[in-house]
């Protein structure tokens, strides 16, 4: 049974032994394997896809380069992501859940933020905030430790303040339908 993890593939005798992943995660795995060989020149992994939480943090990187020309930045967890076409310093955020974005304390906040929720099921996706990044940490009560969200709705809230000429410009790319992603 190929792609199937039978008992005895699981608890060998003898010593342990290498078993095929079920084929619906090796399909992902391929695809992961296939987003870094997009995202990536040769030598560069800035870009993981890391199959864990990870996962959805750089979909939204991808979608920010796509979408907006971001070039991003070497992970460094300093509160910035790149910088967009314009010199502005961008942090991406992006949800797979449906939930808001979560925030923690950084050295560095960055000037433009970008939060994307992406719908797995439908293979879509959408810009639910394009703009300055202060007046969403000003949302966020001080003093707090660790991580704090917003939810989707204050994201959505938000965003409709924000005026044209604080938005990062839609670029589009190929791929990418601006009826699908357009801020």
């Amino acid at each position: 049974m190929k792609g199937r993890m039978t008992r005895e593939m699981a608890e060998p005798t003898g010593q342990h032994q290498w078993f095929e992943l079920p084929a619906i995660i090796a399909v992902l795995v391929a695809t992961q394997k296939a987003l870094r060989a997009h995202y990536n020149p040769p030598g560069n992994n800035r870009l993981t896809f890391t199959l864990d939480g990870n996962l959805v943090g750089d979909i939204g990187e991808a979608l920010a380069i796509e979408a907006f020309g971001l070039d991003l930045h070497d992970r460094n967890g300093e509160g910035v992501d790149g910088t967009a076409p314009n010199g502005r310093k961008v942090q991406v955020k992006a949800t797979g859940t449906g939930r808001g974005p979560a925030f923690r304390h950084t050295k560095v906040d960055a000037e433009q933020l970008l939060f994307f929720q992406i719908d797995f099921d439908s293979c879509r996706a959408r810009v639910v905030y394009n703009g300055p990044e202060d007046p969403v940490r000003a949302m966020l009560v001080a003093p707090w430790v660790g991580q704090k969200s917003l939810s989707l709705g204050q994201m959505e809230v938000l965003n409709r303040a924000v005026l044209d000429r604080d938005r990062l410009e839609w670029l589009g790319a190929p791929g990418i339908s601006t009826g699908t992603f357009a801020p």
